[in-house]
């Protein structure tokens, strides 16, 4: 063969190596920033389950005989924080498992805080009021973690299949991520009895 052919040759499979280099190492970062923003979603429900208990005992005081309620939040903080996923194997059972015993704490919640409205001197209390205020903002952040995680899958999901990203993603088992969606639950008001 001449010289020229195999200068050809090794042009071709140095950029074949580069582009897989390249689409590899893509992947691999655009995943990261996936677990990475996943991380950030389950620290924003960490701070809320850390609020929860604070928010119990404030309104136990006031309103006692809503028992039933304050063990609901409880029941549903506990079962939240029983479910754990890791990112980077993370099945469609366990992600809508987590989302769903999320949902259940926002439920709860939202019954306990309409509670308050019966207390007018719970209400005004400074510990409650401080509480309330603090859900909401963590409320806030778990809304804006949720879809930073989602503009992250979205971008690795793009690059799994697109072409010619989906060939390495394929070789190198890059698999699409779940997006975090609303649970079938999040559409029913919660039912708050007086």
């Amino acid at each position: 063969m001449k010289k020229t052919t195999w200068i050809i040759i090794g042009v071709i499979v140095a950029a074949a190596v580069i582009f897989c280099w390249s689409a590899y190492n893509g992947l691999a970062s655009a995943q990261q920033d996936v677990a990475a923003k996943w991380s950030n979603v389950e620290t924003q429900y960490q701070r809320r389950s850390d609020l929860i208990p604070n928010l119990v005992n404030t309104v136990k005081g006031y309103a006692a005989h809503e028992q039933e309620t304050l063990d609901n939040v409880v029941k549903a903080r506990t079962a939240a924080t029983a479910v754990n996923v890791n990112a980077a194997n993370m099945t469609t059972e366990q992600f809508k498992e987590y989302a769903e015993a999320q949902s259940g704490v926002t439920q709860a919640l939202g019954r306990l805080i309409a509670i308050s409205e019966n207390y007018p001197d719970l209400k005004a209390n400074q510990n409650f009021l401080e509480l309330q205020a603090q859900l909401e903002g963590t409320e806030n952040r778990i809304a804006v973690a949720r879809k930073e995680y989602n503009d992250a899958v979205k971008a690795f999901n793009v690059k799994v299949v697109t072409f010619p990203n989906n060939l390495i993603a394929g070789w190198f088992g890059f698999a699409q991520k779940e997006f975090f969606a609303a649970t079938e639950s999040a559409s029913n008001v919660p039912v708050v009895a007086f």
